[in-house]
């Protein structure tokens, strides 16, 4: 396995279980900060470029669609990242919130998006830690 792709799997690994432990301790508060978020157009804006930017980053340096599970869902991580940074620069702050908010439903399967992240994360934290970089 790629160093690259050892990395970023740590590195998304990680991020996702930091992101799922706040999510099961705090949900009022974390549905809220994501609320307000999508209500608020000059810092979903920031957020977008900074999605996009992360997004594109990890498609230019990372773009293996072979090789094994841990290779192809790092790209694909960063492929969702890039199209999910694209949509929050180009949709309305109507169409985010009824995209993310009201399609979504984040706030009643709330607990089931934190444990798919907290599974996410682990999964590939360990395939990271676990794996022999070339």
């Amino acid at each position: 396995m790629l160093a690259r792709t050892a990395f970023l799997s740590k590195l998304i690994g990680l991020y996702c279980i930091i992101i799922a432990l706040p999510m099961f301790a705090h949900k009022q508060g974390m549905v809220a900060v994501v609320t307000d978020l999508l209500h608020n157009p000059p810092l979903m804006f920031i957020v977008g470029l900074t999605v996009a930017a992360a997004g594109l980053a990890m498609v230019l340096g990372h773009n293996m669609w072979s090789g094994g599970a841990l290779p192809v869902l790092v790209t694909a991580i960063g492929w969702a990242t890039l199209i999910k940074g694209l949509l929050f620069l180009f949709l309305s702050p109507e169409t985010e919130s009824a995209v993310f908010l009201g399609g979504l439903h984040f706030e009643h399967p709330f607990y089931l998006y934190a444990a798919f992240s907290l599974l996410l994360g682990g999964y590939l934290t360990y395939g990271g830690f676990k794996s022999r970089a070339r």
